[in-house]
């Protein structure tokens, strides 16, 4: 039967059965034939036909929108290879029937039984069944109230990234939903989003469930409930009776008859009263309440399973003094009615929910708790303030964050009690003056709302110490409106937009402590007034003026602004931690040698020639950051100095000070990489070095094989990296004794060899040589804890390797190494290592190989940073695809090791694929990155890391 058009009123239900899409009518269970009908017919797979319906009309009809629904038995979840797949599960008629109109796709619904956690892995899923899946086919203008009256449900649900989820409104449209959803994420073609949509893999980003998911395991934590045998009180006037028994919050919730429907409730509390086993009944437990009045009940368990579990969860319960109840992340749309009968709950927190104002569990019935002083309803899409909260006359703490609120209503001031409200993530732009009568009120959220001024209530609430307005719509500031604020010491007014700050009031500020203006538009800073200031944050302004009082300033943080000076006065003689980054310096600020407590000074990235002599003599200096300037020298050490890191990399410097080692004997990290060195200073004075030194970074010098001599006095060093110099060859006797060290780079060198006394450093972890011209393999397979060996683009032939490879080797590289053969047992060895990288040998005749020229190669990029080395990949193809382009990439997984070695062998076949597709070099590119970013979600990675990817074609 051809499908028909939405246009013709008629819609059509089949199975989708093994052999696909059946033509003429559907065949039942019990083989029957089925007759079409011109009114939807829905067919349950495994189970009797059900009744056709009749036809509907009006908004909720169905019989305009073409759905049709697939039915799947046992077909797996979370984007395993069980699931729908459109090239596989999809009949022919289905597919014609999606290429007509691209705003025609399918949904797939799952069950309410989902697994707590998304597999590890798509493949090794569990085969066990599951609940069935169903596919429907619709269109974009298909509503969830259509999609209900077509199934007989009672609602939709949508769940992101396995995160909550949420009810869905009769009005939204979920094949919309999906394709905004893919466009967003950056898919642009129309085909292509369709394509995506019916693609089964996207149900790890985002899924439909056809009723509420139901997780028991999440159940349990809040929640212990059966029917058991129970007795009350210790006497032996009471029978023991079957009853339902419920363990919540801090009660025991026993019904007076069977059916607990029926009966009443019988409550129990357990704070500081007992539950303790009875020997002489298997099984069985008693509960006792507090005090004088004090009750029990005995409870006689079927299993020693149940005995054990509502042992340990009411143990918990009695040793309690606070009642607290964490319900967040739940997918709430109510509070769970058995709470109720906690009369003693004092902390509930709905953060990240749905809760609804209406029904029995909604907001309104908040007030039930009367002893409630903590309550956190963030992260709820309310839309509106709910003003039954403010009836809880006990409340210390009230949270309403991120909850589209546009007002307060005048009912707060009833929180007389009220100490904390958080309002940030909402779009206030005013506040109810009843507000400033909560005299309690200490702590007020107004952060990333929609304020262009600083609310005048504030003034009254004097109990409020701290101004938390970042994200806002502040772009002026008048200080003589902070000024009449004198209870405030922090103001926060980070990401405002703000422009300029108007200074009229020449009397002293004398009450703030801390000032935050990050990212504004600040281009001058004039706060000479703020007299008691003692910390300023001012980084990624324009700022071309700053002037600060010094009399209190303990820490400056201005980084990223375009300072040439700074004006303080008088000296700042507390300040302790400054930072100038990214700035326009040519000479420092006289007053900055004058601070006699200065400890951290970071003035990389600026414009500086020279740095004065009384900075390197400083008594309070511990941390001097000054790479990234034009410096070509370093000013002698006349005293011993507290100096513990120093950072002078990317200058124009030729030599250091010949009594910087033996001067500054605290000094643990030093980088002098990117400089012009051709030696390094002693480490001691005499043979006996007292040098602590830990970090030594030398790369990108002009160093020879002398230094090596030099390095001995460091006998305390873990890193050493002397990359890119001069050397021809390393001291093996010199090597022996940095017996501590951990990571040692030498690449780039001219080195033929690495001493064999590299086995005295035991605590070696990584080795990394390329680009030199080693050609003995490292006698490093026998340090007990070496984990990385990159030993790429040298001359090696072969390699004599142990029995055995230690058991924390993780990766070896060895490619680039054009002459080296290595033997079957040698690959076997190295088959246990997560990562080993070799050569692909090319079957070219040698005469192809003459003939075939390409015009790159790949080598080696280096730079510093903190990120894991293990944790990055290669991807480097000099002859991609018909081998005429060339494909590089690199995939930074954070802490994830997987991920980086999941893109390095896919992302090739990916990008291959959607070459295919499109020959747009931003479409192609911007497709496989997104469908790579679908495969380590489906796989259930987290998101973290970054990669990128090039391709190079021929001039």
């Amino acid at each position: 039967m051809a499908m028909e058009d939405e246009d013709n009123n008629k819609t059509l239900t089949a199975t989708n059965t093994q052999t696909g899409i059946r033509k003429g009518n559907d065949v039942g269970e019990n083989g029957a034939c089925i007759d079409r009908q011109p009114e939807t017919v829905v067919h349950q797979a495994g189970l009797k036909q059900t009744a056709a319906r009749g036809s509907r009309s009006g908004p909720g009809a169905h019989t305009a929108t073409g759905i049709r629904v697939l039915k799947q038995r046992n077909m797996k979840r979370n984007g395993s290879r069980g699931c729908v797949a459109r090239k596989t599960r999809f009949g022919s008629r289905e597919r014609d029937w999606l290429k007509g109109d691209t705003q025609r796709g399918c949904v797939c619904l799952y069950g309410g039984t989902v697994d707590p956690q998304p597999p590890a892995s798509g493949p090794q899923a569990s085969s066990t069944p599951q609940t069935d899946l169903q596919l429907v086919l619709c269109s974009t203008s298909t509503t969830v109230e259509e999609l209900c009256a077509q199934r007989d449900g009672q609602g939709l649900y949508v769940q992101l990234h396995g995160d909550l989820v949420r009810r869905l409104d009769p009005s939204e449209h979920p094949l919309q939903m999906v394709y905004d959803y893919l466009t967003a994420m950056g898919y642009t073609d129309p085909v292509r989003v369709q394509q995506e949509a019916a693609n089964s893999d996207l149900s790890c980003l985002i899924r439909f469930y056809s009723e509420r998911p139901v997780n028991p395991d999440q159940q349990e934590r809040t929640l212990l409930t059966g029917v058991f045998s129970v007795r009350k009180g210790k006497t032996q006037l009471h029978k023991w009776a079957e009853r339902q028994v419920i363990l919540c919050g801090t009660c025991l919730i026993v019904a007076s008859v069977k059916d607990s429907l029926t009966g009443k409730m019988h409550i129990l509390p357990l704070v500081g009263g007992k539950v303790e086993e009875v020997k002489r009944r298997q099984h069985c437990l008693m509960f006792s309440s507090a005090g004088s009045q004090a009750q029990a009940y005995f409870v006689n368990f079927d299993t020693l399973a149940d005995y054990h579990r509502w042992y340990r969860q009411a143990s918990k319960v009695v040793s309690q003094t606070v009642s607290m109840v964490d319900l967040s992340c739940y997918s709430l749309e109510a509070v769970p009615e058995y709470l109720f009968y906690s009369q003693d709950i004092t902390h509930l927190n709905l953060r990240h929910n749905f809760m609804s104002l209406q029904g029995p569990g909604g907001l309104l019935n908040l007030p039930r708790f009367s002893q409630l002083k903590s309550l956190n309803l963030s992260h709820n899409r309310l839309g509106v303030f709910p003003e039954c909260v403010c009836e809880i006359l006990t409340l210390t703490e009230l949270n309403l964050s991120c909850n589209n609120l546009h007002t307060v209503p005048l009912q707060i001031g009833n929180l007389q009690s009220l100490q904390t409200l958080s309002l940030d993530g909402n779009h206030l732009s005013s506040l109810p003056e009843e507000l400033g009568g909560l005299s309690q009120l200490n702590s007020l959220g107004l952060s990333f709302n929609n304020f262009s001024h600083i609310p005048a209530v504030l003034e009254r609430l004097s109990a409020v110490d701290k101004l938390a307005m970042a994200g806002n719509r502040v772009e002026r500031l008048e200080l003589c409106t902070v000024a009449r604020m004198s209870h405030l010491k922090n103001i926060d007014l980070r990401l405002n937009g703000l422009r300029w700050v108007k200074n009229e009031n020449l009397e002293p500020v004398s009450h703030v402590t801390q000032l935050d203006l990050r990212d504004n538009c600040l281009d001058s800073l004039d706060l000479s007034s703020f007299c008691s200031l003692e910390a300023l944050h001012c980084q990624r302004n324009q700022l071309g003026t700053l002037t600060l009082s010094g009399f209190a300033l303990r820490m400056l943080h201005a980084s990223s602004n375009r300072l040439t000076t700074i004006n303080i006065y008088p000296i700042p003689n507390q300040l302790t931690h400054m930072e100038l980054s990214q700035n326009l310096f040519e000479y420092l600020p006289d007053w900055v040698c004058d601070c006699r407590k200065i400890e951290m000074l970071d003035v990389t990235h600026n414009l500086l020639s020279e740095l004065p002599s009384r900075l390197f003599n400083s008594l309070s200096l511990r941390k001097l950051l000054a790479g990234n300037n034009h410096l070509q020298r370093v000013p002698d050490l006349l005293d011993h100095v507290p100096l513990e890191a120093l950072d002078l990399q990317h200058n124009k410097l030729t030599e250091l000070p010949e009594s910087l080692f033996f001067k500054a004997l605290n000094l643990k990290y030093l980088n002098v990489s990117a400089n012009a060195l051709e030696s390094i200073p002693s480490s001691s004075q005499s043979e006996e070095s007292l040098s602590t030194l830990q970090e030594l970074y030398l790369t990108g010098n002009s160093l020879n094989e002398n230094c090596g001599a030099l390095l001995v006095g460091h006998q305390n060093l873990r890193v050493l990296h002397i990359a890119y110099n001069q050397l021809i060859s390393f001291p093996a006797s010199k090597l022996s004794k940095l017996e501590l060290l951990e990571e040692l780079n030498l690449s780039g060198n001219k080195l033929k060899t690495i001493p064999s006394t590299v086995s005295s450093c035991k605590r070696l972890h990584t080795l990394i040589a390329h680009s030199n011209h080693i050609t003995v393999f490292p006698e490093i397979l026998n340090l007990p804890e070496i984990k990385l060996v990159d030993l790429s683009c040298n001359e090696l032939t072969e390699i004599q390797l142990t029995d055995s490879l230690p058991a924390t080797l993780q990766e070896i590289d060895l490619t680039g190494n054009n002459s080296l053969m290595l033997e079957h047992k040698t690959l076997n060895l190295f088959s246990n290592i997560t990562t080993l990288k070799l050569d692909q040998k090319s079957t070219m005749t040698p005469r192809d190989s003459l003939s075939a020229s390409t015009p790159w190669n790949h080598g080696y990029s280096e730079m510093s940073g903190q990120r894991n080395k293990l944790c990055v990949s290669v991807l480097a193809v000099d002859q991609f695809r018909d081998g005429v382009e060339a494909c590089y990439g690199i995939f930074d997984g954070d802490r994830n090791e997987e991920v980086p070695r999941l893109l390095q062998c896919t992302m090739g076949d990916v990008l291959c694929e959607e070459l295919q597709h499109s020959s747009v070099d931003t479409v192609y590119m911007c497709n496989t990155f997104l469908t790579s970013h679908r495969q380590e979600t489906r796989y259930g990675w987290p998101e973290t890391g970054c990669f990128c990817l090039a391709v190079l074609y021929p001039p």
